[in-house]
Protein backbone atom coordinates (compact mmCIF):
# COMPACT_ATOMS: atom_id res chain seq x y z
CA UNK A 1 0.00 0.00 0.00
CA UNK A 2 1.35 3.41 -0.98
CA UNK A 3 1.84 5.97 1.79
CA UNK A 4 -0.73 8.32 0.29
CA UNK A 5 -3.30 5.52 0.28
CA UNK A 6 -2.37 4.63 3.84
CA UNK A 7 -2.78 8.24 4.90
CA UNK A 8 -6.24 8.34 3.34
CA UNK A 9 -7.10 5.10 5.17
CA UNK A 10 -6.00 6.64 8.48
CA UNK A 11 -8.26 9.62 7.84
CA UNK A 12 -11.19 7.27 7.24
CA UNK A 13 -10.37 5.30 10.40
CA UNK A 14 -10.20 8.53 12.41
CA UNK A 15 -13.59 9.60 11.06
CA UNK A 16 -15.01 6.20 11.98
CA UNK A 17 -13.45 6.51 15.46
CA UNK A 18 -15.14 9.89 15.89
CA UNK A 19 -18.58 8.39 15.23
CA UNK A 20 -17.81 5.39 17.45
CA UNK A 21 -16.73 7.63 20.34
CA UNK A 22 -19.74 9.90 19.95
CA UNK A 23 -22.17 6.99 19.83
CA UNK A 24 -20.44 5.32 22.79
CA UNK A 25 -20.86 8.48 24.91
CA UNK A 26 -24.58 8.54 24.15
CA UNK A 27 -24.85 4.85 25.10
CA UNK A 28 -23.07 5.47 28.39
CA UNK A 29 -25.32 8.43 29.16
CA UNK A 30 -28.43 6.48 28.29
CA UNK A 31 -29.44 9.13 25.78
CA UNK A 32 -29.24 11.94 28.37
CA UNK A 33 -26.53 14.37 27.31
CA UNK A 34 -26.78 16.38 30.54
CA UNK A 35 -25.29 13.53 32.57
CA UNK A 36 -22.05 13.66 30.55
CA UNK A 37 -19.10 15.83 31.56
CA UNK A 38 -18.53 16.91 27.94
CA UNK A 39 -20.60 17.15 24.80
CA UNK A 40 -20.79 13.96 22.69
CA UNK A 41 -18.71 15.58 19.96
CA UNK A 42 -15.76 15.90 22.37
CA UNK A 43 -15.85 12.15 23.02
CA UNK A 44 -15.80 11.63 19.27
CA UNK A 45 -12.81 13.94 18.90
CA UNK A 46 -11.11 12.14 21.79
CA UNK A 47 -11.49 8.78 20.03
CA UNK A 48 -10.39 10.24 16.69
CA UNK A 49 -7.24 11.69 18.27
CA UNK A 50 -6.31 8.37 19.86
CA UNK A 51 -6.90 6.69 16.51
CA UNK A 52 -5.06 9.15 14.27
CA UNK A 53 -2.16 10.64 16.22
CA UNK A 54 -0.33 7.43 17.22
CA UNK A 55 -0.74 6.03 13.70
CA UNK A 56 0.58 9.26 12.17
CA UNK A 57 3.58 9.14 14.52
CA UNK A 58 4.30 5.60 13.37
CA UNK A 59 3.98 6.71 9.75
CA UNK A 60 6.31 9.68 10.29
CA UNK A 61 9.01 7.73 12.14
CA UNK A 62 8.85 4.85 9.68
CA UNK A 63 9.20 7.22 6.74
CA UNK A 64 12.10 9.02 8.43
CA UNK A 65 14.20 5.87 8.97
CA UNK A 66 12.93 3.57 6.22
CA UNK A 67 15.18 4.74 3.42
CA UNK A 68 18.45 4.57 5.36
CA UNK A 69 17.66 1.10 6.71
CA UNK A 70 16.68 -0.25 3.28
CA UNK A 71 19.86 1.19 1.74
CA UNK A 72 22.01 -0.41 4.45
CA UNK A 73 20.37 -3.79 3.84
CA UNK A 74 20.88 -3.47 0.08
CA UNK A 75 24.54 -2.45 0.45
CA UNK A 76 25.21 -5.29 2.93
CA UNK A 77 23.82 -7.79 0.39
CA UNK A 78 26.15 -6.61 -2.40
CA UNK A 79 29.19 -8.68 -3.42
CA UNK A 80 32.30 -8.16 -1.33
CA UNK A 81 34.16 -6.17 -3.98
CA UNK A 82 31.29 -3.67 -4.15
CA UNK A 83 30.26 -3.41 -0.50
CA UNK A 84 33.86 -2.71 0.56
CA UNK A 85 34.28 0.19 -1.90
CA UNK A 86 35.02 3.75 -0.67
CA UNK A 87 32.05 5.82 0.58
CA UNK A 88 31.93 8.01 -2.53
CA UNK A 89 31.83 4.94 -4.75
CA UNK A 90 29.08 3.44 -2.56
CA UNK A 91 27.07 6.65 -2.96
CA UNK A 92 27.30 6.49 -6.75
CA UNK A 93 26.39 2.81 -6.68
CA UNK A 94 23.34 3.46 -4.51
CA UNK A 95 22.26 6.18 -6.92
CA UNK A 96 22.58 3.73 -9.84
CA UNK A 97 20.52 1.16 -7.92
CA UNK A 98 17.75 3.68 -7.32
CA UNK A 99 17.74 4.72 -10.96
CA UNK A 100 17.49 1.13 -12.12
CA UNK A 101 14.72 0.44 -9.59
CA UNK A 102 12.74 3.42 -10.86
CA UNK A 103 13.26 2.41 -14.50
CA UNK A 104 15.20 5.57 -15.32
CA UNK A 105 18.15 3.65 -16.83
CA UNK A 106 18.02 2.24 -20.35
CA UNK A 107 20.50 -0.04 -22.00
CA UNK A 108 22.82 -2.66 -20.59
CA UNK A 109 22.87 -2.93 -16.78
CA UNK A 110 25.43 -4.72 -14.66
CA UNK A 111 24.05 -7.96 -13.18
CA UNK A 112 25.08 -6.98 -9.64
CA UNK A 113 23.32 -3.62 -9.92
CA UNK A 114 20.21 -5.21 -11.41
CA UNK A 115 20.10 -7.79 -8.62
CA UNK A 116 20.53 -5.05 -6.02
CA UNK A 117 17.73 -3.02 -7.63
CA UNK A 118 15.38 -6.02 -7.46
CA UNK A 119 16.38 -6.54 -3.83
CA UNK A 120 15.72 -2.84 -3.18
CA UNK A 121 12.23 -3.09 -4.69
CA UNK A 122 11.43 -6.19 -2.64
CA UNK A 123 12.55 -4.50 0.57
CA UNK A 124 10.51 -1.39 -0.22
CA UNK A 125 7.44 -3.50 -0.93
CA UNK A 126 7.90 -5.43 2.31
CA UNK A 127 8.42 -2.19 4.20
CA UNK A 128 5.21 -0.70 2.82
CA UNK A 129 3.26 -3.81 3.75
CA UNK A 130 4.62 -3.84 7.29
CA UNK A 131 3.95 -0.13 7.66
CA UNK A 132 0.35 -0.57 6.50
CA UNK A 133 -0.27 -3.39 8.94
CA UNK A 134 1.43 -1.65 11.85
CA UNK A 135 -0.20 1.74 11.29
CA UNK A 136 -3.65 0.18 10.88
CA UNK A 137 -3.15 -1.91 14.01
CA UNK A 138 -2.04 1.12 16.02
CA UNK A 139 -5.02 3.15 14.79
CA UNK A 140 -7.55 0.44 15.65
CA UNK A 141 -5.92 -0.18 19.03
CA UNK A 142 -5.98 3.53 19.84
CA UNK A 143 -9.66 3.81 18.89
CA UNK A 144 -10.49 0.76 21.03
CA UNK A 145 -8.56 2.17 23.99
CA UNK A 146 -10.36 5.52 23.69
CA UNK A 147 -13.74 3.80 23.47
CA UNK A 148 -13.00 1.79 26.59
CA UNK A 149 -12.13 4.91 28.59
CA UNK A 150 -15.33 6.78 27.73
CA UNK A 151 -17.57 7.24 30.74
CA UNK A 152 -19.88 9.86 32.22
CA UNK A 153 -17.12 11.33 34.34
CA UNK A 154 -14.44 11.22 31.65
CA UNK A 155 -13.18 14.74 30.89
CA UNK A 156 -13.00 14.39 27.13
CA UNK A 157 -13.21 18.12 26.51
CA UNK A 158 -10.14 18.79 28.68
CA UNK A 159 -8.11 16.15 26.85
CA UNK A 160 -9.15 17.42 23.43
CA UNK A 161 -8.44 21.05 24.25
CA UNK A 162 -5.08 20.11 25.75
CA UNK A 163 -4.20 18.19 22.59
CA UNK A 164 -5.14 21.17 20.44
CA UNK A 165 -3.02 23.44 22.64
CA UNK A 166 -0.01 21.13 22.27
CA UNK A 167 -0.55 21.02 18.50
CA UNK A 168 -0.64 24.82 18.29
CA UNK A 169 2.52 25.08 20.41
CA UNK A 170 4.30 22.58 18.14
CA UNK A 171 3.24 24.49 15.02
CA UNK A 172 4.36 27.83 16.45
CA UNK A 173 7.66 26.29 17.58
CA UNK A 174 8.27 24.90 14.10
CA UNK A 175 7.54 28.33 12.61
CA UNK A 176 9.96 30.00 15.02
CA UNK A 177 12.74 27.49 14.40
CA UNK A 178 12.16 27.68 10.65
CA UNK A 179 12.58 31.44 10.81
CA UNK A 180 15.70 31.08 12.94
CA UNK A 181 17.11 28.54 10.47
CA UNK A 182 16.51 30.85 7.52
CA UNK A 183 18.14 33.78 9.30
CA UNK A 184 21.15 31.74 10.41
CA UNK A 185 21.68 30.23 6.96
CA UNK A 186 21.66 33.69 5.39
CA UNK A 187 23.85 35.07 8.19
CA UNK A 188 26.53 32.37 7.92
CA UNK A 189 26.80 32.72 4.15
CA UNK A 190 26.92 36.51 4.51
CA UNK A 191 29.78 36.22 6.99
CA UNK A 192 31.67 34.15 4.42
CA UNK A 193 31.04 36.89 1.85
CA UNK A 194 32.22 39.66 4.17
CA UNK A 195 35.46 37.74 4.71
CA UNK A 196 36.09 38.15 0.98
CA UNK A 197 34.65 41.66 0.54
CA UNK A 198 34.82 44.39 3.23
CA UNK A 199 31.43 45.27 4.64
CA UNK A 200 32.13 48.98 4.16
CA UNK A 201 32.71 48.43 0.45
CA UNK A 202 29.46 46.47 0.20
CA UNK A 203 27.29 48.96 2.11
CA UNK A 204 28.82 52.19 0.80
CA UNK A 205 30.33 51.24 -2.54
CA UNK A 206 28.89 52.98 -5.59
CA UNK A 207 29.75 50.38 -8.25
CA UNK A 208 28.02 47.03 -8.66
CA UNK A 209 29.69 44.52 -10.98
CA UNK A 210 29.71 41.07 -9.34
CA UNK A 211 31.45 39.39 -12.28
CA UNK A 212 34.89 38.24 -11.19
CA UNK A 213 37.83 39.17 -13.43
CA UNK A 214 39.43 36.57 -15.68
CA UNK A 215 42.34 38.85 -16.67
CA UNK A 216 43.92 41.66 -14.75
CA UNK A 217 43.04 44.24 -17.42
CA UNK A 218 39.28 43.53 -17.20
CA UNK A 219 37.84 46.57 -15.43
CA UNK A 220 34.18 45.77 -15.97
CA UNK A 221 34.58 42.31 -14.49
CA UNK A 222 36.75 43.22 -11.55
CA UNK A 223 34.23 42.16 -8.96
CA UNK A 224 32.86 45.47 -7.66
CA UNK A 225 30.35 44.77 -4.90
CA UNK A 226 29.08 48.21 -3.96
CA UNK A 227 25.37 47.67 -3.31
CA UNK A 228 24.27 51.31 -3.06
CA UNK A 229 22.90 51.34 -6.67
CA UNK A 230 20.74 48.33 -5.83
CA UNK A 231 19.39 49.93 -2.65
CA UNK A 232 18.65 53.17 -4.46
CA UNK A 233 16.90 51.32 -7.30
CA UNK A 234 14.81 49.33 -4.84
CA UNK A 235 13.77 52.44 -2.93
CA UNK A 236 13.03 54.36 -6.14
CA UNK A 237 10.74 51.73 -7.64
CA UNK A 238 9.06 51.02 -4.29
CA UNK A 239 8.48 54.75 -3.73
CA UNK A 240 6.85 55.14 -7.13
CA UNK A 241 4.69 52.09 -6.49
CA UNK A 242 3.58 53.37 -3.09
CA UNK A 243 2.79 56.81 -4.52
CA UNK A 244 0.33 55.01 -6.78
CA UNK A 245 -1.00 52.34 -4.42
CA UNK A 246 -1.44 54.23 -1.13
CA UNK A 247 -3.59 57.16 -2.34
CA UNK A 248 -5.67 55.07 -4.72
CA UNK A 249 -6.03 52.16 -2.28
CA UNK A 250 -6.84 54.30 0.75
CA UNK A 251 -9.30 56.56 -1.07
CA UNK A 252 -10.96 53.48 -2.60
CA UNK A 253 -11.32 51.96 0.87
CA UNK A 254 -12.82 55.17 2.27
CA UNK A 255 -15.30 55.46 -0.57
CA UNK A 256 -16.35 51.81 -0.45
CA UNK A 257 -16.80 51.78 3.33
CA UNK A 258 -18.33 55.22 3.92
CA UNK A 259 -19.90 56.55 0.75
CA UNK A 260 -20.72 53.68 -1.63
CA UNK A 261 -24.09 51.95 -1.59
CA UNK A 262 -24.18 48.30 -0.48
CA UNK A 263 -24.97 47.18 -4.02
CA UNK A 264 -22.04 49.08 -5.56
CA UNK A 265 -19.70 47.90 -2.78
CA UNK A 266 -20.68 44.26 -3.32
CA UNK A 267 -19.69 44.61 -6.97
CA UNK A 268 -16.69 46.94 -6.82
CA UNK A 269 -14.72 45.34 -3.97
CA UNK A 270 -14.41 41.87 -5.60
CA UNK A 271 -13.46 43.51 -8.89
CA UNK A 272 -10.75 45.51 -7.14
CA UNK A 273 -9.39 42.45 -5.37
CA UNK A 274 -9.09 40.59 -8.69
CA UNK A 275 -5.93 42.64 -9.23
CA UNK A 276 -4.23 40.66 -6.45
CA UNK A 277 -4.87 37.37 -8.25
CA UNK A 278 -3.29 38.30 -11.57
CA UNK A 279 0.13 36.61 -12.02
CA UNK A 280 3.08 38.97 -11.80
CA UNK A 281 4.37 37.80 -15.19
CA UNK A 282 1.17 39.21 -16.72
CA UNK A 283 1.89 42.53 -15.04
CA UNK A 284 5.43 42.27 -16.40
CA UNK A 285 4.17 41.80 -19.96
CA UNK A 286 1.76 44.70 -19.48
CA UNK A 287 4.59 46.91 -18.20
CA UNK A 288 7.01 45.93 -20.98
CA UNK A 289 4.56 46.05 -23.89
CA UNK A 290 2.20 48.87 -22.90
CA UNK A 291 3.39 51.12 -20.08
CA UNK A 292 7.11 51.30 -20.95
CA UNK A 293 6.52 52.26 -24.63
CA UNK A 294 3.84 54.74 -23.54
CA UNK A 295 6.19 56.40 -21.01
CA UNK A 296 9.00 56.50 -23.57
CA UNK A 297 6.82 58.02 -26.31
CA UNK A 298 5.35 60.55 -23.90
CA UNK A 299 8.83 61.57 -22.78
CA UNK A 300 9.97 62.00 -26.38
CA UNK A 301 6.99 64.24 -27.14
CA UNK A 302 7.81 66.62 -24.30
CA UNK A 303 11.56 66.51 -24.94
CA UNK A 304 12.72 64.13 -22.20
CA UNK A 305 15.28 61.37 -22.57
CA UNK A 306 13.46 58.24 -21.41
CA UNK A 307 15.06 54.82 -21.38
CA UNK A 308 13.25 51.90 -22.99
CA UNK A 309 13.34 50.28 -19.53
CA UNK A 310 12.63 52.71 -16.72
CA UNK A 311 11.89 52.76 -13.01
CA UNK A 312 8.75 54.79 -13.70
CA UNK A 313 7.17 52.10 -15.88
CA UNK A 314 7.96 49.36 -13.37
CA UNK A 315 6.80 51.46 -10.41
CA UNK A 316 3.49 52.40 -12.03
CA UNK A 317 2.57 48.81 -12.83
CA UNK A 318 3.77 47.60 -9.44
CA UNK A 319 1.61 50.24 -7.78
CA UNK A 320 -1.43 48.97 -9.69
CA UNK A 321 -0.62 45.44 -8.59
CA UNK A 322 -0.46 46.25 -4.86
CA UNK A 323 -3.55 48.47 -4.69
CA UNK A 324 -5.66 45.58 -3.31
CA UNK A 325 -3.21 45.05 -0.43
CA UNK A 326 -3.88 48.61 0.74
CA UNK A 327 -7.54 48.92 -0.12
CA UNK A 328 -8.76 45.57 1.18
CA UNK A 329 -7.10 45.77 4.60
CA UNK A 330 -7.90 49.45 5.01
CA UNK A 331 -11.53 48.81 4.13
CA UNK A 332 -11.76 45.98 6.67
CA UNK A 333 -10.30 48.08 9.47
CA UNK A 334 -12.40 51.13 8.63
CA UNK A 335 -15.51 48.97 8.82
CA UNK A 336 -14.28 47.60 12.15
CA UNK A 337 -14.33 51.07 13.75
CA UNK A 338 -17.23 51.07 16.25
CA UNK A 339 -20.34 52.85 15.08
CA UNK A 340 -20.45 54.63 18.43
CA UNK A 341 -17.45 56.74 17.39
CA UNK A 342 -19.28 57.87 14.28
CA UNK A 343 -22.46 58.61 16.22
CA UNK A 344 -20.53 60.60 18.79
CA UNK A 345 -18.88 62.71 16.11
CA UNK A 346 -22.19 63.35 14.38
CA UNK A 347 -23.77 64.29 17.72
CA UNK A 348 -21.08 66.95 18.20
CA UNK A 349 -21.95 68.46 14.83
CA UNK A 350 -19.15 67.02 12.71
CA UNK A 351 -19.78 66.45 9.02
CA UNK A 352 -19.17 63.10 7.38
CA UNK A 353 -15.85 64.19 5.89
CA UNK A 354 -14.72 65.61 9.26
CA UNK A 355 -15.72 62.38 10.97
CA UNK A 356 -13.71 60.36 8.47
CA UNK A 357 -10.60 62.56 8.75
CA UNK A 358 -10.59 63.17 12.50
CA UNK A 359 -12.20 60.04 13.97
CA UNK A 360 -12.39 57.05 11.64
CA UNK A 361 -8.95 57.28 9.99
CA UNK A 362 -7.09 57.76 13.31
CA UNK A 363 -9.05 54.88 14.86
CA UNK A 364 -8.32 52.59 11.90
CA UNK A 365 -4.72 53.76 11.54
CA UNK A 366 -3.11 50.55 12.92
CA UNK A 367 -4.85 48.48 10.26
CA UNK A 368 -4.07 51.00 7.55
CA UNK A 369 -0.41 50.99 8.54
CA UNK A 370 -0.47 47.20 8.42
CA UNK A 371 -1.89 47.25 4.91
CA UNK A 372 0.68 49.79 3.75
CA UNK A 373 3.48 47.70 5.27
CA UNK A 374 2.21 44.62 3.49
CA UNK A 375 2.17 46.59 0.26
CA UNK A 376 5.72 47.85 0.86
CA UNK A 377 6.94 44.32 1.50
CA UNK A 378 5.22 43.18 -1.68
CA UNK A 379 6.84 45.98 -3.65
CA UNK A 380 10.31 45.32 -2.27
CA UNK A 381 10.08 41.61 -2.99
CA UNK A 382 8.75 41.90 -6.55
CA UNK A 383 11.11 40.63 -9.24
CA UNK A 384 9.32 39.81 -12.48
CA UNK A 385 7.99 43.30 -13.18
CA UNK A 386 11.42 44.82 -12.49
CA UNK A 387 13.17 42.37 -14.81
CA UNK A 388 10.77 43.00 -17.67
CA UNK A 389 10.19 46.75 -17.26
CA UNK A 390 13.17 48.23 -15.37
CA UNK A 391 16.02 46.05 -16.59
CA UNK A 392 19.10 44.59 -14.91
CA UNK A 393 21.39 47.63 -15.05
CA UNK A 394 22.69 48.75 -11.66
CA UNK A 395 22.59 52.52 -12.17
CA UNK A 396 23.09 54.89 -9.27
CA UNK A 397 20.45 57.44 -10.12
CA UNK A 398 17.32 59.02 -8.70
CA UNK A 399 15.93 59.65 -12.18
CA UNK A 400 12.72 57.61 -12.59
CA UNK A 401 13.13 57.74 -16.37
CA UNK A 402 16.39 55.74 -16.28
CA UNK A 403 16.89 51.97 -16.14
CA UNK A 404 17.58 50.60 -12.65
CA UNK A 405 17.50 47.28 -10.87
CA UNK A 406 16.55 46.06 -7.39
CA UNK A 407 17.99 43.86 -4.69
CA UNK A 408 15.65 40.93 -5.32
CA UNK A 409 16.32 41.00 -9.05
CA UNK A 410 20.07 40.79 -8.46
CA UNK A 411 19.60 37.95 -5.97
CA UNK A 412 17.77 35.95 -8.62
CA UNK A 413 20.38 36.83 -11.24
CA UNK A 414 23.27 35.77 -9.02
CA UNK A 415 21.70 32.42 -8.11
CA UNK A 416 20.51 31.35 -11.57
CA UNK A 417 22.24 28.31 -13.07
CA UNK A 418 25.11 26.25 -11.69
CA UNK A 419 26.90 28.22 -9.02
CA UNK A 420 29.91 27.71 -6.78
CA UNK A 421 29.09 28.69 -3.23
CA UNK A 422 32.69 29.60 -2.42
CA UNK A 423 32.70 32.50 -4.88
CA UNK A 424 32.01 36.11 -3.77
CA UNK A 425 29.69 36.46 -6.76
CA UNK A 426 27.30 33.83 -5.40
CA UNK A 427 27.75 34.72 -1.74
CA UNK A 428 26.80 38.33 -2.55
CA UNK A 429 23.21 37.17 -2.96
CA UNK A 430 23.10 36.12 0.71
CA UNK A 431 24.57 39.45 1.81
CA UNK A 432 21.88 41.26 -0.18
CA UNK A 433 19.24 39.06 1.41
CA UNK A 434 20.58 39.82 4.90
CA UNK A 435 20.50 43.57 4.33
CA UNK A 436 16.99 43.31 2.89
CA UNK A 437 15.89 41.30 5.93
CA UNK A 438 17.34 43.86 8.36
CA UNK A 439 15.74 46.74 6.47
CA UNK A 440 12.34 45.03 6.55
CA UNK A 441 12.77 44.29 10.27
CA UNK A 442 13.54 47.94 10.98
CA UNK A 443 10.50 48.98 8.95
CA UNK A 444 8.28 46.63 10.98
CA UNK A 445 9.65 47.99 14.27
CA UNK A 446 8.90 51.55 13.20
CA UNK A 447 5.40 50.58 12.12
CA UNK A 448 4.80 48.76 15.40
CA UNK A 449 5.80 51.90 17.28
CA UNK A 450 3.33 53.95 15.24
CA UNK A 451 0.56 51.41 15.82
CA UNK A 452 1.10 51.37 19.58
CA UNK A 453 1.23 55.14 19.75
CA UNK A 454 -2.17 55.58 18.13
CA UNK A 455 -3.81 52.57 19.75
CA UNK A 456 -3.41 54.11 23.18
CA UNK A 457 -5.89 56.81 22.25
CA UNK A 458 -8.72 54.37 21.58
CA UNK A 459 -8.19 51.50 24.06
Amino acid sequence: MQKSTLLFLLVLLSAAAYHIGRRRSLQVAGGTVRSLHSLPSYYGYYAALWCGIPALLVLFLWTAFENSIVIQLVVSALPEELSSAPPDRIGLLVNDIRNVASGAVAGEIEPAVEAAANHYLRLKDTSNRLLSVLATFVAITGAAYARQRISKEHRARNHVEKSITVFLIVCSTLAVFTTIGIVLSVLFESIRFFKEVPITEFLFGLDWSPQMAIREDQVGSSGAFGAVPLFVGTLLISLIAMMVAVPVGLLSAIYLSEYASPRFRATAKPLLEILAGIPTVVYGFFAALVIAPFVRDLGVRIGLDVSSESALAAGLVMGIMIIPFVSSLSDDFINAVPQSLRDGAYALGATQSETIRQVIIPAALPGIVGGVLLAVSRAIGETMIVVMAAGLTANLTANPLAAVTTVTTQIVTLLVGDQEFDSPKTLAAFALGLVLFLATLALNIIALHIVRKYREQYE
